[in-house]
């Protein structure tokens, strides 16, 4: 794939098929990092397996992974009894924990885990469980409350830390995961706020520099600041890109982003142009305009989103239309036609903010719009 070309795949087992090509440098520069920008629902989580699935052969593997599976092997017990011993079972059957017993992870958990959290835990490697406290002043002194329920963020940033953990051993080279050529990171920020997402870019940016690293990694999300940080972070050998899936042709678009970093910005906003060019437009879709306005007036640091729109004709009744139209409770799994009034509505304000504002649209869509209008 060219520089900041576009490309199809059928299937997602393709796109995977390409990503390991673009970090071997199969016919093409090597990479030490991919990084994939793409909405929630495109199948980040699945293109994961395909590309780990792809690296198994003869009972062996080659990648190391972090997604929603990995998550889903640490399950809270609460002790709905007593409601007094709280503590997070990890599932010991899993490979991910091989080894973790005798290498004694609680250290290097801890010291990634200071740089988000203050918070105490304690890893019975024999039960396969994790406890945590945390100290509380107490008058003038200081008290350990155990077994404590922590966030749902806390909880992100332990299992994040515990996955960090083991990177650091695979790129050390630690004969339990020498197997280790790959790893794939999607989407680690569930839950998390800004200022954690980018810390946690930061530290996976400064493993994969590392210059005694050789493992290759793909890092996938749907998250910009997460995304836009790693791109920044990752000071190694990168290739970008934003993945888009076809429903009119049940196909997968990948468009290379190596010298837009920011392509997925405009993106979305191609993507709403499409839909008011279509006049298949739904009543969620209110919701998506009013996000980009809002993502518009921070970078402009404006206080209102109608600054966005100042200046247009109409301006107020814009305005108007965006705050009625854009806190309604619309599904985008059960999703209502517009009237044709809010059409006409939602194409003015659109049409007025891309002539207030110039951008440059990236052909990715273009095929589904000649599709449509065959």
């Amino acid at each position: 794939m060219g520089r900041n070309s576009l490309n199809s795949f059928n299937t997602l087992q393709e796109v995977a098929q390409d990503f390991r090509k673009t970090l071997t440098g199969d016919n093409r520069k090597e990479k030490k990092i991919v990084l994939l920008f793409a909405h929630n629902g495109t199948g980040k989580t699945r293109l994961s397996m395909e590309f780990k699935d792809l690296g198994k052969a003869d009972g062996d593997r080659d990648t190391l992974y972090y997604n929603s599976f990995t998550e889903d092997l640490f399950i809270w017990n609460n002790d709905l009894e007593n409601d007094t011993v709280r503590f997070i079972q990890f599932n010991q059957e899993s490979i991910f924990f091989d080894g973790v017993k005798e290498l004694n992870l609680d250290t290097k958990i801890a010291e990634f885990l200071s740089n988000y959290i203050d918070l105490d835990f304690a890893i019975d490697y024999q039960n396969s469980r994790v406890s945590f406290s945390r100290k509380i002043k107490v008058g003038e002194d200081e008290e350990i409350v155990e077994n404590i329920k922590i966030s749902r963020g806390e909880e992100s940033l332990f299992r994040w830390c515990f996955f960090m953990a083991i990177c650091e051993l695979a790129i050390d080279k630690d004969p339990t995961y020498d197997w280790v050529k790959y790893v794939y990171v999607d989407d680690p920020i569930s839950s998390l706020d800004e200022n954690n997402a980018i810390a946690m870019a930061c530290d996976l940016g400064s493993l994969i520099s590392r210059p005694d690293n050789e493992i290759k990694f793909v890092v996938s999300t749907h998250h910009s600041l997460f995304f836009n940080v790693m791109f920044r972070e990752a000071k190694v050998a990168n290739k970008r890109y934003f993945l888009h899936f076809k429903s009119i042709s049940n196909t997968y678009a990948l468009q290379d982003t190596t010298d837009t970093p920011f392509f997925h910005h405009i993106a979305t906003l191609s993507e709403l142009k499409q839909i008011a060019d279509s006049n298949i437009i739904y009543t969620y879709h209110f919701n998506a305009l009013r996000s980009i306005l809002e993502k518009t007036a921070s970078f402009f640091g404006y206080d209102e989103i109608n600054n966005c729109i100042h200046g247009l004709d109409d301006e107020v009744l814009f305005h108007r239309a965006l705050q009625l139209f854009s806190h309604g409770k619309y599904s985008i799994y059960d999703p209502v036609p517009m009237g044709e009034d809010t059409k006409d509505l939602f194409k003015q304000i659109l049409d007025g903010f891309l002539t207030k504002y110039e951008f440059d649209f990236p052909q990715i869509f273009n095929e589904e719009l000649e599709t449509e209008s065959e």
